[in-house]
């Protein structure tokens, strides 16, 4: 075991100068990752933090302005064509977009880790025929192939999350099955096998550690993939269905309204749309540089 660890010893690489980059956050990336978090705790915490009712409807007040346009401090982002307080609708709304994205991620990130391990490792006949299912996927449109499936299997949160973790399979397959297939011939791991170890421990316990970072900085980034194809979904009416809120789904329902000067009831799920996917972009961009070997000792 002393050869073993003295051969592993030599290829990981060291830690310590990509802590020393953690600590120094650049400022956008700070303000990025609070606005997460914040995001995060808005979505837990929905039931206490919303002003109004995100169902109640009430059709003497539909289509309110924002109070600073006139309307009341009792719906500061203005009603939907319902009467329903829109903030409270984006804070419960958050719920489902993160909920689908991280689940989704998670799915799509072990399937796929688990896949291209396999690939990579045993080669042959595995790695054809999986890599051949791969291609498969690729070769459909990525939304297309979504509605079909939600279209089959009816519109549903179970359904979403299925859909939408299973599209992104394969970026985490191919990935784990380059590092698997570069990293399978190296002297540590022929040293492992000199002193027994199974394929099991090789793949679990050698393999997969260093095959962590590419695939945390992929699912870092792959977040917000799913969290727009969730709001492509719903926009379209075949992801969570009335009167649940989804951001998505309330863009979907204001797009009418905007001819006629009410923009505010997509305008404002949109912004947070936007917000939420240009910060797990910038988020995903940082861990990138700070896993990056070749930033290691700069």
């Amino acid at each position: 075991m002393g050869t073993e660890r003295a051969v592993r010893a030599g290829l990981l690489l060291p830690r310590r100068p990509a802590r020393r980059r953690v600590a120094r956050v650049p400022l956008p990336v700070a303000f990025f990752i609070c606005f997460l978090v914040a995001l995060v705790l808005s979505a837990v915490l929905a039931d206490y933090l919303v002003p109004a009712d995100p169902y109640r409807q009430s059709l003497r007040g539909r289509l309110d302005a924002p109070f600073w346009l006139g309307g009341t401090t009792g719906a500061i982002l203005g009603t939907d064509q319902l009467g329903r307080d829109i903030l409270s609708r984006i804070l419960f709304g958050s719920r489902i977009s993160l909920l689908v994205g991280f689940t989704a991620v998670m799915i799509g990130g072990l399937l796929g880790s688990l896949l291209g391990l396999v690939a990579g490792y045993a080669g042959r006949v595995a790695d054809e025929i999986i890599m051949t299912v791969a291609d498969i996927q690729l070769a459909f449109p990525l939304v297309l192939l979504a509605i079909a499936i939600v279209a089959v299997l009816g519109p549903s949160l179970e359904n979403l999350i299925l859909v939408v973790g299973l599209s992104g399979w394969v970026t985490y397959a191919r990935i784990a099955r380059a590092q698997v297939m570069s990293l399978k011939q190296k002297e540590f791991i022929e040293a492992v096998r000199a002193l027994g170890g199974s394929d099991l421990r090789i793949l679990f316990r050698h393999l997969l550690p260093n095959t962590l970072s590419p695939l945390i900085v992929v699912a870092t980034l792959d977040l917000a993939r799913t969290i727009v194809l969730e709001s492509t979904l719903s926009f379209l009416g075949l992801g969570v269905q009335p009167p649940t809120p989804s951001w998505g789904q309330m863009i979907g329902e204001g797009r009418e309204y905007l001819i006629i000067g009410r923009w505010w009831v997509s305008v404002f799920p949109g912004i947070v749309l936007m917000l939420t996917t240009m910060a797990v972009n910038r988020i995903g961009d940082w861990v990138r540089d700070v896993l990056d070997p070749t930033l290691r000792n700069v």
